[in-house]
Order: C-alpha cells, then sequence, then structure tokens
C-alpha cells in the first residue's frame, strides 16, 4: 500500500469520518488499486455481496430548455432540427408499456421548455398514476423542480411546488442537474443554470416532505480535484441533516445526546458500530419513510465531449471513472448507495466499479437521450437477463430492487416488493457519530 494511505485505511477500519485532505490524497495516490479496495471493503459492510439493478424506463420527455449549458449536447432550441416534446398521452402510453412489461420505476427529466405550463406536469403525473398506477414515477431534477416554480402562475415556496407534484403522483427526485458545487465552474460550463445553494434547497424541501432523493456529480471537464471534493463535502452535510431529521420522525428510536448535538453520521463504520452480531441484528442504513427523506444514492456521471460546445476537451479516462466511484463510496460514507450508471459508464466498466465501492448498475433503461456512449443512439436497453449476468460475471449476487431500495420478488412481469423491518422499531439511530 502507498504509505499516504495507511492513515485512511486506519480511518475506514475504525468508521472515522475522511476529511478533504483525506479525499485529496485519494485522488492523487499511484496505488488505485488500494484505494479501490478500501473502497470495496466499505461497500460489502454495507451490502455484502449484492449488487442492486431494476427494471425500469426513462422518458425524457422534451429536449427543448430555455438554458444553453457548454457542456450539454442534449438540448435544443424550440425551432431547432430535432427538437421535440411529448404530449402527456404519449408519456402515459409509454408508461403503460413500461408497467406491462414488468417495470417498476419510471425515470422523468427532461430540458427546461420555455412555453410548457405547470399544468402539463401535473397533467403528466396524473396520467401516468391512472395508466401505470404501480410504477414509482422518479422525475423532474432540481432544476426542473425551481423551472416550474417559475412557471407556477401562483407564487409558490419550492416546498408546495413539491407538495403539488407529490399529490399528482412524484414518488422521488432523481439526482441531475447538480453538475460541479462551484460557481467557477457554475459561470464557465453552465451560467443560468441554478447554483449549489438552490439544488441543494430542492432536495431539503423534498426530504421534508417525505421524498426520498438521489445526487449526482457531473466531472472530467473544467472542475478542479478539489471542486470534487467540495461538492462531496455539502452533499455529505446535507445527508447528516436529512439522516438527523428522518431519525427524529421516528417514534421509538433512541438517539444519543452526542448525535442530536454534532448531527454527524456515518453508515459505513465495523458492524460494532451498530449492534450488529452474528445474527444480523442491528440497524445501519435507514429505510423508506413517509415523513422525511433523504438522499439514497450517489452517482458519479462522466463528462461525455461529443457535440457540446466543450468537445474540445477528452473527458475523464477509464481509470479517472474507477478512481470518482471509489473516492465517492469512501468520502459519502453517509450515503447508503453509490451507482455504476451502465449508460454512461458502460457495462464492462460497471462490472470491475462493482468491485470498487459500487453496489447498484441502475436499470434497464430502454430510452436515454441525453448523453450517447461510442455512437450509441436514444435506444438504450439491456434486458434483466444480461443485467444479472453482468453482475454475476463480476462476482457479486444481484438483487431486484425498486426504486426505494427494497428487494423485489418476481414472477414474470408480475412482482412485489418484499418484506422490509418496520423502522420504527430500529434498536438505535441509523449509523453512528463522525469521529
Amino acid at each position: 500500500m502507498d504509505p499516504s494511505l495507511s492513515t485512511i485505511a486506519d480511518k475506514v477500519e475504525q468508521g472515522i469520518r475522511l476529511t478533504a485532505d483525506d479525499g485529496m490524497t485519494l485522488f492523487t495516490s499511484p496505488d488505485l488499486w488500494s484505494v479501490c479496495s478500501l473502497a470495496d471493503r466499505v461497500r460489502r459492510r454495507l451490502h455484502g455481496n449484492q449488487a442492486y439493478y431494476n427494471v425500469n424506463r426513462h422518458v425524457n420527455y422534451t429536449n427543448v430548455c430555455a438554458l444553453s449549458c457548454s457542456f450539454c449536447a442534449f438540448y435544443r432550441k424550440s425551432d431547432d432540427d430535432g427538437a421535440y416534446e411529448f404530449s402527456v398521452r404519449q408519456v402515459a402510453d409509454q408508461a403503460a408499456e413500461a408497467q406491462a412489461a414488468g417495470a417498476t420505476e419510471i425515470h422523468i427529466v427532461g430540458g427546461l421548455h420555455p412555453y410548457l405550463p405547470f399544468a402539463y406536469y401535473l397533467d403528466m403525473l396524473r396520467a401516468i398514476r391512472e395508466a401505470a398506477p404501480r410504477l414509482h414515477i422518479k422525475a423532474f431534477t432540481a432544476v426542473e423542480i425551481v423551472h416550474l416554480a417559475r412557471i407556477d402562475k401562483r407564487p409558490k415556496e419550492l416546498e408546495q411546488i413539491l407538495s403539488d407534484l407529490k399529490d399528482a403522483g412524484l414518488g422521488s427526485l432523481p439526482g441531475g442537474g447538480a453538475e460541479v458545487f462551484d460557481d467557477r465552474v457554475h459561470d464557465e460550463a453552465f451560467k443560468g443554470k441554478i447554483r449549489s445553494d438552490k439544488w441543494l434547497d430542492v432536495h431539503r424541501a423534498a426530504h421534508r416532505i417525505g421524498l426520498n432523493t438521489n445526487a449526482t456529480i457531473l466531472y472530467g471537464h473544467i472542475e478542479s480535484l478539489e471542486d470534487r471534493i467540495h461538492h462531496m463535502e455539502l452533499l455529505r452535510q446535507a445527508q447528516d441533516e436529512a439522516l438527523h431529521d428522518w431519525a427524529q420522525s421516528l417514534q421509538g428510536v433512541s438517539q444519543s445526546q452526542e448525535y442530536q448535538d454534532h448531527g454527524r453520521v456515518v453508515l459505513t463504520g465495523p458492524d460494532a458500530m451498530y449492534g450488529i452480531n452474528g445474527n444480523g441484528a442491528g440497524n445501519r442504513l435507514p429505510q423508506p419513510s413517509d415523513t422525511s427523506g433523504y438522499f439514497q444514492t450517489i452517482i458519479p456521471l462522466p463528462f461525455i465531449p461529443d457535440d457540446s460546445a466543450l468537445q474540445h476537451l477528452p473527458g475523464p479516462a477509464g481509470l479517472d471513472n474507477l478512481r470518482m466511484i471509489a473516492v465517492s463510496r469512501l468520502m459519502l460514507d453517509n450515503l447508503p448507495h453509490v451507482k455504476a450508471f451502465w449508460i454512461m459508464q458502460t457495462l464492462p466498466l460497471a462490472q470491475i466499479m462493482l468491485q470498487s465501492g459500487a453496489d447498484d448498475m441502475d436499470g434497464t433503461v430502454v430510452w436515454y437521450d441525453i448523453t450517447k456512449v461510442g455512437g450509441t443512439d436514444t435506444h438504450q436497453e439491456v434486458d434483466v437477463t444480461k443485467l444479472r449476468r453482468t453482475i454475476v460475471e463480476a462476482g457479486c449476487v444481484p438483487v431486484e430492487r425498486d426504486t426505494l431500495y427494497r428487494p423485489i420478488t418476481r414472477n414474470g412481469p408480475d412482482w412485489h416488493v418484499a418484506a422490509q423491518p418496520d423502522p420504527t422499531h430500529a434498536p438505535e439511530a441509523p449509523g453512528s457519530i463522525a469521529s
């Protein structure tokens, strides 16, 4: 092992939170093998040998966008060739097809269309709920939520906008639109898009009304390694707040005075920190709650330069992608899951990532119009057999999940959520105080 990693390895062994300096060491150490091995150790503490996938369908309802982010090759202006927008019925029909095929989730994001009214989005959710009542609707990035708050003719706080969407059928938020939490990078690469404070405000508001959310980081363009670490620190702080509120919302969950005072929680320490014994007793991971949400997953997204205004940049190499997954797992000690999004990472690299900190590969997808790796088109799909084989070949046990990471049992297109423990009877608050 690189000697500079020895102190970090000791912290990982003891479940002590890593610092920004530790993160920089992880990014710059020449010993990538040891960095990935540490991340794999943490991953196995959280999930054993299991790797998750789901049966889902992505819908990009429009590529018309009021913004013109230089890293983005997806957006079009309304009069550009290739511009499109789906009707409410078209989206609902796709949802019905997905449900009939056995999907558990529909994932919906799009551009900031300057002319579609707020009612369009509510009608879309209601139509999906009517056409495909079993699908979980994961929809609208924080950037889209702020856009919806602007176009709603009745001035509302973010929490009210999200509540209206939840009442119409919204089940959770994806993590897109975060890009990199740095004003310099923001102004150069995606000026006009919401900044980190507003992105985090949207997710905090979603957590307060009981919606779970996810988080991304777009890397490999004009950001620095320090910017990546800063992004992770802000996410970690926001998750500390979310898990603190989550624990307080559950009756019967005991909390130490130290936890209440400091509000910092680590999920990735050794079993002894959580009262876990050989029989599996004890509590490490938070469970879904109707009253308070949290970040479920970090999804590191590599910048793909093709056809964007930044196409002169090379984009991240495969080893950088692998290191990013590992560092994300080690630094984000209070996020339960790390996703190797195969659409952008490719299936072969995602397999290696399952041995380097990632525990999830996303799902079957079907349609994805935002990025296209290696000349692929918008029809990007793998079947369940291939997903499971990919996971097994990586040395892991495939587990189908729903959007909230509850295991699924399935018989063809028919499925149901496996029994879960009652979080209101957890023996202690999730995780442990960070040292």
